[in-house]
């Protein structure tokens, strides 16, 4: 083994028991954010939801105390943090609210995408930093178990110098409502996970060539159903991802081939692997080979039992704690995410213009 049997799992704060104020009361919230919460021994200790009942039926189900609206959870509940799950194009009202009680939150998990779009996300971290609360996005791929460990490989160098990262994702997301009204279906919902993902083993990328194509089986209009991108980096080195949410006909009656498989490759070594939440709620852990020049004609196959999720929830929130017990940087600061919005603006760009779009065309247009 070239990493540690831990190379995997998240740093645990010194502090676990901040209490956290939880705003919205889906899915991500009760199944994966307050189940993984639980199991690290974190203090989550009220909610609130659009939806007051769903809300109570969370609280009773996570032993919290359930408030009819979040205004009046950040006005009435002793939280130090707030854990935010709602809507992008709601994020940016919720976070008005939470920096004007910046005198007891000092820290902010937002849901990924950080906003509708670059600009508003440079709008919602500037509101946090002027009321001096720290600000973290839930890019929880970063705490994919494999994913961790290929940073761990090319951060020990034992990989050498990156020269090629692939992601290909053949899975049907759980679509969200919400999504409707934006007409967002694939870049701004998966593949923001693997655009960030990329920068986490890659680095900055200098400019982008994507192409998509709608996804037959969604019935909304939408542009971004399957789509392809190619990075290129200022080194040289390139990555690509295929996000395919048709995957075939498998609802439609055919069988089904569904996964996300990974690599990287680089001048001293491989490392490929696999994520194995296309099969959720089944506990299926990611995988992670790999081999290098120093050890020869073998692969390495390291093996956990976490998964993805809900256990990678962990390390998002994790890493905020740590961040507020040492006043230091959050490791998925707000400030560092901007970059993969920008990247996922880009992506758009360059599907509808038929171009590679520099990334500083979106930052500093």
């Amino acid at each position: 083994m070239l990493i540690s049997d831990n190379a995997h799992l998240a740093d645990l704060p010194k502090n676990p028991g901040r209490p956290i104020g939880c705003i919205g009361s889906g899915f991500i919230m009760a199944d994966c954010h307050l189940v993984a919460y639980k199991n690290a021994g974190f203090n989550p200790v009220a909610i609130a939801s659009r939806t007051p009942a769903n809300a109570q039926a969370v609280a009773e189900r996570h032993g919290l105390r359930a408030f009819s609206t979040y205004q009046e959870m950040l006005s009435q509940a002793d939280i130090e943090v707030v854990d935010v799950a709602v809507p992008p194009d709601l994020q940016l009202d919720v976070i008005r609210e939470v920096v004007k009680h910046s005198g007891k939150i000092k820290g902010v998990l937002a849901q990924k995408p950080l906003g509708i779009n670059y600009q508003q996300a440079v709008e919602i971290v500037t509101l946090c930093h002027d009321a001096g609360v720290v600000l973290s996005v839930n890019q929880n791929m970063r705490y994919d178990q494999s994913v961790r460990a290929c940073r761990a490989l090319i951060e020990s160098g034992h990989l050498g110098r990156p020269l090629l990262a692939t992601i290909d994702m053949r899975a049907i997301p759980h679509w969200m409502p919400w999504q409707e009204r934006q007409g967002w279906v694939t870049l701004r919902i998966m593949s923001i996970h693997h655009l960030d993902t990329l920068r986490y083993w890659m680095g900055d990328p200098v400019r982008v060539f994507c192409s998509t194509q709608p996804d037959p089986r969604t019935n909304f209009t939408h542009t971004d159903g399957i789509c392809l991108y190619i990075l290129e980096f200022a080194d040289g080195a390139r990555a690509s991802s295929w996000d395919d949410v048709w995957t075939g006909p498998a609802r439609e009656g055919a069988a089904s081939d569904i996964g996300i498989h990974w690599r990287v490759e680089g001048t001293a070594g491989l490392a490929k692997g696999t994520i194995g939440w296309p099969e959720y709620p089944a506990r299926t852990p990611s995988t992670l080979d790999y081999t290098t020049t120093a050890l020869g004609d073998q692969w390495i196959r390291p093996r956990w039992d976490e998964v993805w999720f809900p256990d990678a929830f962990v390390g998002t929130m994790a890493q905020l704690l740590v961040a507020l017990d040492n006043k230091s940087i959050p490791e998925i600061s707000a400030v560092d995410n901007l970059k993969t919005m920008a990247l996922v603006d880009a992506c758009y760009l360059s599907a509808e213009q038929h171009r590679a779009v520099e990334i500083a065309e979106i930052i500093d247009p």
